[in-house]
């Protein structure tokens, strides 16, 4: 076992936090038992914590304070860069704009959304050679969003490659060649999401019954590399219904398995829902800022193969 460290451990929920350097330039006994516990971890959970991962902290400090930075612009300049259609998912997206849920009537989701909006703001970006859907990019000039579409693609395409190490190891752990998803997730419908939850007066949430930052909701892709700041708020529903904390652990990424990896696997790997709330403390008249960045990767449109069984 390359890890009996638990990131979260309550409720009948435990969530390892496994070094990923192990798999990235272990021995080949340390690779395959790292890959091992990957993959169990998403089997049981869903969910896992990664440390020693590839991104350095610089990089992701860099990554956070530019998101603040887009954020911290009058709301006429971002809303300047619209999000428009759910085919390109591009662009900014308003507080309220947005309601994740696993409901599947559109009209459900409407009145949720009316009743109890998220609390948050987004900036989507994609592949920035992709040809059919440009990002929205601010104008940089000589302001403090100078250089901020170079930060996002370099960071964009750090994070795309952590993403093919992790699809390496999940198929050595199912005792598939490591290049075997390889194919699929090349040039695949990734999406980096810069997230802001602006600062909020605490009754809100005791007001509006139902009121959270981020609402239930499974991811769709094939995995999710969070990074999130020291605020925390994140929740993973356990096996037993309870939604418990996954509070940041400083120099992790939080991962969690999607539904399409969840279907590829013949769902013995789990897509868990989860959400974000107010922050575990609760004595204050209103809650800070929350910023956290999500990976999310999906394969490229096109037919995939079945897994091979055992």
């Amino acid at each position: 076992m390359a890890t009996d460290d638990a990131a979260v451990s309550k409720g009948g929920l435990f969530i390892p936090l496994i070094d990923f350097a192990k798999f990235l330039h272990g021995t080949p006994p340390e690779r395959a038992a790292t890959a091992d516990a990957i993959l169990r971890g998403f089997q049981t959970a869903g969910f896992i914590y990664l440390k020693n991962h590839p991104i350095p902290p610089s990089v992701l400090r860099r990554a956070f304070a530019r998101s603040a930075d887009f954020f911290d612009q009058p709301l006429a300049a971002k809303l300047a860069l619209g999000w428009t259609t759910p085919a390109a998912n591009r662009g900014y997206s308003s507080p309220g704009r947005e309601k994740v849920s696993q409901l599947r009537d559109v009209d459900e989701v409407q009145r949720e959304r009316c009743a109890a909006p998220d609390l948050k703001e987004s900036l989507e970006i994609g592949r920035d050679s992709d040809p059919l859907f440009a990002n929205l990019w601010p104008a940089e000039g000589e302001g403090k969003l100078r250089g901020f579409r170079a930060d996002m693609v370099d960071f964009f395409d750090r994070c795309k490659s952590m993403h093919e190490d992790l699809m390496r190891a999940i198929a050595l752990g199912m005792g598939l060649g490591e290049g075997f998803f390889g194919k699929f997730v090349d040039a695949g419908d990734n999406t980096l999401r810069l997230l802001h939850y602006p600062a909020v007066k605490a009754d809100v949430f005791q007001a509006n019954p139902g009121q959270v930052r981020a609402g239930e909701h499974s991811d769709y892709g094939s995995v999710t590399l969070l990074f999130q700041d020291s605020r925390g708020g994140l929740q993973v529903r356990s096996p037993t219904g309870q939604f418990i904390d996954a509070a940041p652990i400083e120099g992790t990424v939080v991962i969690n398995a999607g539904d399409l990896l969840a279907r590829w696997s013949n769902d013995t790997i789990k897509s868990t829902v989860h959400r974000v709330v107010e922050p575990p403390r609760r004595d204050c008249v209103e809650y800070p800022p929350r910023y956290s960045i999500a990976c999310v990767y999906a394969p490229r449109a096109q037919p995939a193969s079945p897994v091979p069984a055992d």
